[in-house]
């Protein structure tokens, strides 16, 4: 299980590797959103996603032997990216198991990064299956994308730069709204902040039809999504919470959000145009959450983080049609 004290010898460990992302402001986002607004922008981290994090902190503490035999990871991009950049800075070899129909700029940097791609069809397919297969066939050392203890502890520096933000801004009583898919982010950051900055409240922020962390909250126990894709926010498109995510989500966060495929994409317009980020779907469910259910949220403040800002030119393009 990851602890507080995992997270901060993973902050240890990533020093100089990872970039501190700021906390910004909008008197726009301010007034959409009816309370103070603060994003952390993760989709400005290395392989624009929080995902480098965690994917720093897992192979940072493999022995000699299990780094020269190489890692292996599934995902839809994101932690796809983060392993394949970290594995590639480490100067070992990672194969990244991807559907087939993530979005090809993800794939593309995959490779690009370093990674050796492995596609799947996720509607019939099992990338757990097939990674832990190939794991075993090859010798390779799994990293998971959001149910292991370091990566979870590498996602939780986030938390511990966000509390010491938040306070130097003057908010110490706000919700933190978190894209949340498997739930590493949020339970990394939900850890952090019960130790340095317990008036802030995690709450996973999800797509509509894909809410399984929400369900699972309200209800006591794992709940599964019905699908396993068909929808804009490929990136946080898990089954369930994890194993070792769940218990902790349960036990610190507040009530889950969810928002429409419309509503995140008016979400990385208003980043786009206010902040002049670049936000993907999955990337922008938090703001969205912020701007439009914002009578869910109590508080004079509320903190969001940008998890990713891997979109494709076509999608981003689509995104900001809703500026006219």
């Amino acid at each position: 299980m990851s602890t507080l004290q995992m997270i901060e010898a993973a902050a240890e460990r990533l020093k100089g590797h990872v970039r501190e992302t700021p906390l910004l402001t909008s008197p726009f986002l301010d007034e959409l959103a009816g309370r103070r607004v603060l994003v952390k922008p993760e989709c400005l981290q290395h392989t624009g996603s929080f995902k480098f994090r965690g994917a720093w902190s897992a192979i940072s503490v493999l022995d000699e032997a299990d780094r020269q035999r190489g890692v292996i990871a599934f995902s839809s991009g994101n932690h796809a990216q983060g392993v394949a950049y970290a594995a590639t800075q480490h100067g070992i070899s990672s194969v990244i198991v991807m559907p087939s129909d993530a979005p090809q700029l993800k794939i593309n940097n995959t490779r690009a990064l370093g990674g050796e791609v492995v596609l799947y069809d996720r509607a019939n397919e099992s990338r757990e299956e097939i990674g832990e297969a190939l794991a075993a066939e090859r010798g390779l050392t799994l990293i998971r994308p959001y149910d292991e203890p370091q990566v979870i502890a590498g996602q939780g520096t986030t938390g511990l730069e966000l509390a010491r933000q938040a306070a130097e801004m003057g908010v110490e009583q706000a919700d933190v709204l978190v894209c949340c898919g498997g739930g590493g982010l949020t339970s990394g950051i939900a850890l952090a902040l019960e130790a340095h900055a317990p008036g802030l409240r995690a709450r996973p922020c999800e797509p509509e039809g894909f809410d399984d962390v929400k369900r699972s909250l309200a209800t006591g126990r794992i709940q599964n999504n019905n699908a396993a894709s068909g929808n804009i926010c490929d990136a946080i498109l898990t089954p369930q919470p994890g194993q070792i995510t769940f218990p902790i989500l349960s036990r610190l966060c507040g009530p889950g959000l969810s928002v429409t495929e419309e509503e995140a994409m008016r979400a990385m317009a208003q980043a786009f145009l206010r902040l002049k980020l670049v936000l993907e779907p999955g990337g922008a469910v938090s703001l969205a959450s912020a701007l439009f259910r914002r009578d869910e949220i109590e508080g004079e403040a509320v903190i969001v983080v940008a998890s990713g800002g891997n979109a494709d030119p076509e999608v981003f393009g689509k995104a900001l049609e809703f500026l006219t």
